[in-house]
């Protein structure tokens, strides 16, 4: 079997992107690995504004949906928490993607990075060998690569099998307040909390967007919103040395290991990327807040 389309980062240029779609686009029938570009639209639930609809607007051509808000545990109470291994198997299989496929995960062009990196990241920790994240699409519009509107069309379903977790990748709330609770006492690891949310909402000074949420931040934590590793105008990741200087005047240790949150666990994976993109510290020691603030 012919192997797929590789990138030398884990990050993608829209040029990278068009050229290997050019090469080894999907279709509905084919079953040899392919370049399967992935829409992770996504907005805020005070935003107004609905992924599905912008995915239907204007979309990278044969690119497949991923509904975040419904590819969850069903079960929890909580929103965005990671979908068990069934659930998501059975999502990449309605989805039709191959477990050998290279998936590229694209946000927005209004947003240009969001919620990209969170699905990219689930598909990691759930064993997908093949998966980066456009940079961006709102430089994919710009630069005049093709798109298309409109409905969906059927795609082939196909097995995807049951994966296992990779939990060295998560952490959930009783690590983290056992963390939270260690905080500052002797010998203690000194494990970093990076909070990806705005400033005003980490220090308690403006409002949640989910209704009944107080702000504020869990001692220790340092805030680092996800604006400052993303360029203004672009809205791309910006270029690793100047996410490194980032990190650096943040205080972030890279020696140390880091969990990354966020409101719900979304844009967590925001500053999980910058990490990675920097090779800042050992990414084995890195890991997201599932759930996060709420």
């Amino acid at each position: 079997m012919a192997a797929a389309r590789s990138f030398s980062s884990y990050l993608v240029t829209p040029k990278e992107l068009n050229e290997a779609l050019k090469k080894n686009s999907p279709t509905k029938i084919s079953t040899l690995p392919r370049t399967v570009p992935l829409s992770a639209a996504w907005f805020l639930p005070n935003d107004g504004r609905k992924g599905i609809d912008t995915f239907r607007e204007q979309r990278i051509p044969n690119a497949r949906f991923f509904d975040l808000d419904k590819v969850v545990d069903r079960h929890s109470t909580y929103p965005h928490m990671l979908p068990s291994a069934s659930d998501f198997a059975a999502a990449m299989s309605a989805l039709g993607i191959h477990p050998d496929d290279t998936v590229v995960v694209y946000d927005t062009k209004e947003l240009g990075i969001f919620s990209a990196p969170r699905v990219a990241w689930t598909l990691k920790v759930f064993g997908h060998g093949q998966v980066h994240v456009l940079n961006n699409f709102k430089l994919w519009v710009e630069e005049g690569y093709p798109t298309e509107s409109g409905e969906f069309y059927s795609v082939e379903c196909c097995t995807y099998q049951i994966p296992k977790l990779d939990t060295s990748k998560v952490i959930e709330f009783e690590g983290v307040r056992e963390v939270v609770q260690d905080y500052n006492k002797e010998g203690a690891e000194g494990i970093q909390v990076l909070d990806a949310r705005p400033f005003g909402r980490w220090s308690g000074k403006d409002a949640e967007p989910r209704p009944g949420l107080s702000s504020g931040h869990m001692p220790g934590s340092i805030s680092i919103p996800m604006g400052n590793v993303l360029d203004p105008t672009t809205k791309a990741f910006l270029p690793k040395d100047e996410l490194r200087k980032v990190f650096e005047s943040k205080g972030v240790d890279p020696e140390k290991p880091l969990i990354s949150s966020c409101g719900s666990g979304v844009t967590a994976a925001i500053i999980d990327t910058a990490l990675e993109e920097a090779g800042y510290g050992d990414a084995a020691q890195h890991r997201i807040y599932d759930g996060s603030w709420t």
